[in-house]
């Protein structure tokens, strides 16, 4: 299923803020299949579970994606699945979401764990603030957080503390040195949650792969600019089928 791209949405937010870039690559190739699949809505943080979830409902031989939380667990899952993944791309995806000795640039821990202990407090309260974080650096940040929070699905508190959780402990690098297809990773210069230092620090572990930086754009540039987005994907997906 070359033409099946299978995308992952981000921490909270739903599938919404992807769709946008999903109908602009179904308008640049009417023969690719795009399917926006939701987070699993699982009382867990353990990662074996999540992969157990999409593994079992995702098809296989499909290309892989995943926009920030839902970019990890796709690299995860290519990982797992090898040769029956055709493909992985993340967008605005850190290896590891919090800093720490071996990955510094990343959120600082104490600035994820207000962040972790705010949504224990009060988990809508929590969703507005990530709006607000997504939407630094784009041209209208206020105007656009509210769009990605207004989209977001009425998610029990425990579902969004436990993908905190599992945010808080994932670490790809190993699953993307591992998996040996093609890879994409965009990431954002203006970027509120992922440092945009951490694209040349995953180029620097994967010289193999293709890395991009948007300079003028924050964590939520697939809804900026689907299009261009788009553009950049269709591009590595055809560079790939050709090769």
């Amino acid at each position: 299923m070359r033409d099946r791209l299978i995308l992952l949405p981000g921490w909270g937010l739903g599938v919404s803020p992807l769709e946008p870039l999903a109908a602009a690559l179904r308008g640049l190739d009417e023969h690719l299949q795009v399917q926006i699949e939701p987070l699993p809505a699982l009382d867990s943080s353990d990662l074996d579970e999540w992969l157990d979830e999409l593994d079992a409902t995702l098809p296989d031989n499909a290309w892989l994606g995943g926009w920030s939380l839902g970019g990890m667990l796709a690299a995860e899952l290519a990982a797992r699945r090898g040769e029956r993944c055709c493909g992985l791309l993340t967008l605005a995806s850190n290896p590891c979401f919090v800093a720490h000795e071996g990955w510094p640039n990343a959120m600082p821990a104490e600035t994820f764990d207000a962040f972790l202990a705010g949504c224990h407090a009060d988990s809508q309260v929590t969703l507005k603030r990530f709006g607000l974080l997504c939407a630094k650096g784009a041209e209208d940040p206020r105007g656009l957080s509210r769009l990605l929070v207004s989209g977001a699905p009425n998610s029990a508190s425990s579902v969004l503390m436990h993908s905190l959780e599992l945010l808080a402990q994932l670490d790809t690098r190993d699953a993307l040195l591992a998996y040996r297809g093609p890879q994409l990773h965009l990431f954002a210069g203006m970027d509120g949650l992922v440092p945009a230092e951490a694209a040349s620090d995953l180029l620097t572990l994967l010289p193999d792969v293709e890395v991009g930086l948007i300079e003028q754009a924050g964590h939520a540039f697939l809804l900026e600019d689907p299009h261009g987005v788009a553009g950049a994907i269709q591009a590595f997906l055809h560079e790939c089928v050709d090769d």
